[in-house]
């Protein structure tokens, strides 16, 4: 499972919540995001604030959740 998608499931949120707590209109956004979709800077972070991860976990380029 993607890094975005499993921490959306562990935090208990569908697409659809994910994309209101982003500001986006559409759940379509976050299934392009955790599908490999581009995922601009201020989402990202947005995202890393959410669920308490790095970016480059979020990306897929290291497996630890927290920075080191």
């Amino acid at each position: 499972m993607n890094p975005i998608a499993s921490e959306r499931v562990r935090i208990g949120l569908s697409q659809e919540g994910l994309a209101s707590k982003l500001d986006l209109k559409s759940r379509a956004t976050i299934a392009a995001y955790e599908s490999g979709g581009e995922i601009p800077s201020s989402k990202l972070i947005a995202m890393t604030r959410l669920f308490h991860c790095s970016a480059d976990y979020l990306l897929g380029l290291t497996e630890n959740r927290t920075v080191a």
